[in-house]
């Protein structure tokens, strides 16, 4: 098939003793027949040159063997004619590991760049993830932190022998250089490119400093990533397949006739202010409770096909690999990119209310619209405070008219805690968990039939 069919041919003959297939559309494919697309490691492909890419990259061994050709051969023959893949598309989101490079500890000339052009308040926060084996996390640590004081950037990264996870701000000449510094690492060559950067509005003033260390886990679900790993994830819907899920799932949910679960990863707080219609959002407030909250819901998930979402997509990788590890669903997806990339594609989707995001800004907005309350008053309002008792770290809604009342704590208990800390002798400390938090409990039990009554409303 390699020499007498070209890439088709090949194709067909790669069908045959690899798990790659054609599945139905929900839309007709530009370039992949009408309704058709093709699936392989999890992933889908609309497009024919997309799945011809992800073969001659990472097949082309298997083909060649078969076929009696080299893996170079087999390479060449399947490679689209449109060129050579682009640096940072190889390998991407399919589970593939790579060899891991020498980390390179280069750091951006910027005698160029004006103090002041650095420094600059009006800038943005970037948001990114790099699953890639590192062998030496503490080197890529030490690289990271010199990096981001070198450009006058704060913020948060997580270092750990699976990749790196960061939310960093700074002025738009810092993060632009912030940029291409981790897209020329030797490290991240062949994972990490362009568009894996979400941005918005923000800089330097987001965070209260630096922080950059070495962690098991570059997200902290609190599973051994040995034992669930990022490379056995759902299949990854950009944000034109996931609207279209979404919308084709509300329209089938308002019948009563859904077989399909809109999964929202995140923490309470975080949907309480913003999600997506007819969600299930569970009411956890770590996402390394997540774990328990699938293992005691494990009847919910039974024979579903599961849309999975969070903020930027990193969540969602382990999530869906430990999901998955459970084999009770029928197919799990998630949003490649998050929240973050399906809003600037829909900023009027089906995503209503406040992104929220780890930062002194609590959130960013797409919409209008708000979808939450005062913690007192219950007028409509989304806009996060920290509580003000000195013990508790809470985030609480108080709107203006009750914070004017001095209603700022997160609970009638927490607030006369604060009273009585006030009153305490100097040097006297207070560090307790709030009552209103311990007594929600760590995982809840879903209960499908009120779920469903829920739907599209």
């Amino acid at each position: 098939a390699l020499v007498t069919g070209g890439v088709c041919g090949a194709l067909q003959a790669f069908s045959l003793f690899v798990k790659t297939k054609e599945v139905p559309a929900a839309a007709p494919c530009p370039a992949g027949g009408e309704g058709v697309r093709w699936r392989c490691c999890r992933q889908a492909f609309e497009e024919l040159s997309g799945i011809h890419r992800h073969v001659a990259l990472q097949h082309a061994g298997d083909i060649g063997q078969q076929a009696g050709l080299t893996a170079k051969q087999a390479a060449a023959e399947l490679s689209p004619s449109s060129g050579p893949v682009p640096a940072g598309n190889a390998g991407r989101l399919n589970g593939h590991s790579h060899s891991s490079p020498e980390i390179s500890c280069t750091l951006p000339d910027t005698s160029h760049v004006s103090y002041d052009d650095l420094t600059s308040k009006v800038g943005e926060v970037l948001l990114y993830y790099c699953y890639c084996e590192v062998k030496d996390p503490e080197k890529l640590c030490a690289w990271q932190k010199a990096l981001c004081q070198h450009l006058h950037l704060t913020g948060k990264v997580r270092v750990a022998s699976e990749g790196i996870n960061g939310t960093v701000g700074g002025s738009k000449v810092a993060t632009n250089l912030y940029i291409e510094v981790m897209l020329s690492q030797p490290l991240f060559k062949d994972v990490l490119c362009q568009e894996d950067f979400k941005s918005s509005a923000g800089g330097a003033h987001c965070f209260p400093d630096l922080r950059v260390g070495v962690f098991k886990e570059i997200v902290p679900m609190g599973i051994d990533p040995k034992i669930v790993s990022y490379k056995e994830t759902g299949i990854h819907l950009s944000p034109k397949e996931f609207h279209r899920e979404v919308e084709q799932y509300l329209s089938q949910a308002s019948q009563g006739q859904s077989d399909t679960i809109l999964l929202d990863c995140r923490n309470f707080y975080e949907s309480k202010i913003g999600h997506f219609q007819g969600c299930l959002a569970p009411d956890i407030r770590k996402f390394s409770y997540f774990p328990s909250y699938i293992d005691e819901n494990l009847e919910l998930f039974k024979d579903k096909r599961v849309l999975m979402y969070c903020t930027g997509g990193i969540r969602c990788e382990r999530g869906s690999a430990y999901l998955q590890s459970k084999a009770v669903c029928r197919e799990v997806y998630q949003l490649k990119g998050g929240i973050h990339k399906y809003l600037e594609e829909f900023p009027d989707g089906f995503y209503r209310g406040k992104l929220f995001v780890f930062d002194d800004r609590y959130a960013i907005c797409s919409n209008e619209d708000i979808i939450s309350a005062c913690r007192y008053c219950g007028t409509l309002w989304d806009q996060y405070k920290l509580c003000s008792s000195q013990h508790c770290r809470q985030l609480v809604l108080t709107c203006p008219s009750c914070r004017n009342k001095g209603l700022t704590a997160c609970c009638p208990v927490c607030q006369e805690k604060e009273l009585k800390v006030t009153s305490m002798a100097s040097g006297q400390t207070l560090k307790e968990e709030c009552e209103c938090t311990r007594r929600r409990p760590r995982v809840p039990i879903e209960c499908v039939s009120q779920r469903t009554l829920d739907i599209g409303k």
